[in-house]
């Protein structure tokens, strides 16, 4: 049987998931096999959270914790939106730089709003 163009193109594509298959398979059960299993008192204790791991799903957190959270979201989304500004600013007209510096200008007021009221502070 004759193979066509497009399945000999595919051929080493399915042969590399066949392998990578078969190598993680051997691997996961040789790991189960050799690695020993037994619950360190270091592994299962608090980390650095402060709170230990297996406790009470209800309990209360300090707000700090989110508020901590709130703060790496803001500023990690202004670099994840100033990293394609940055990239292709040749290509930009008046009004896309006024709107990239709107959103410049209004992080950098929040960062100094936050920093004025001491939620930048951790006690």
């Amino acid at each position: 049987m004759r193979w066509t163009i497009i399945e000999n193109q595919y051929i080493l594509i399915y042969i590399y998931g066949f392998v990578a298959l078969i190598l993680a398979i051997i691997i996961r059960l040789l790991s189960s096999i050799v690695s020993p299993v037994s619950e360190d008192v270091e592994k299962v204790g608090a980390y650095e959270c402060g709170f230990e791991p297996f406790d009470d799903a209800r309990s209360r957190f300090d707000i700090r914790f989110y508020l901590v959270a709130i703060r790496f979201l803001v500023f990690d989304l202004e670099a994840m939106y100033r990293y394609p500004w940055s990239v292709n600013r040749c290509e930009y007209t008046s009004l896309g730089m006024y709107t990239i510096m709107e959103f410049v200008v209004e992080l950098v007021i929040g960062y100094i709003y936050a920093w004025k009221v001491g939620a930048l502070e951790w006690e």
